[in-house]
């Protein structure tokens, strides 16, 4: 019972932590873009264009993250969609670098971030309880 009661609360702490970066990250993109961009060795001034998809980032961020929170019922299915989400934006992240396109240091930040996402995710996907896990 001890194990069980670990677990879960293991888990819990894995999805609301995933909520957390994710609504952080959503905020400061939807808000925040030129400050975000700076942050990722962008500068906005020269490339106004940067702010347009840091927005479509940050919106849709805020309501991934949104999702765990507020839909308990469909919370399976978004740790799912979560590991496939930050996977690639891992990957893109470092793909970024390979091809000059972000600094070095800021795509590893970036993907550092998305991997950590991408391990909550597993872990809370793979915990949670068998009657949550089926479909309805």
């Amino acid at each position: 019972m001890t194990e069980t009661r670990t677990v879960d609360r293991s888990v819990d702490y894995a999805w609301k932590a995933l909520a957390t970066i994710r609504l952080v990250n959503g905020v400061l993109a939807l808000f925040a873009p030129r400050w975000l961009a700076g942050r990722l060795g962008v500068r906005a001034e020269s490339q106004a264009a940067a702010v347009y998809p840091l927005r479509m980032f940050g919106i849709r961020t805020i309501l991934i993250g949104a999702d765990l929170i507020l839909e308990p019922e469909a919370r399976q299915r978004s740790l799912q969609q979560a590991v496939l989400i930050h996977a690639c934006d891992a990957t893109a992240a470092l793909t970024a670098a390979a091809f000059g396109e972000l600094p070095v240091r800021s795509a590893l930040m970036a993907g550092s971030i998305s991997s950590i996402n991408t391990a909550l995710a597993v872990f809370a996907a793979r915990r949670v309880p068998r009657r949550q896990r089926q479909w309805h």
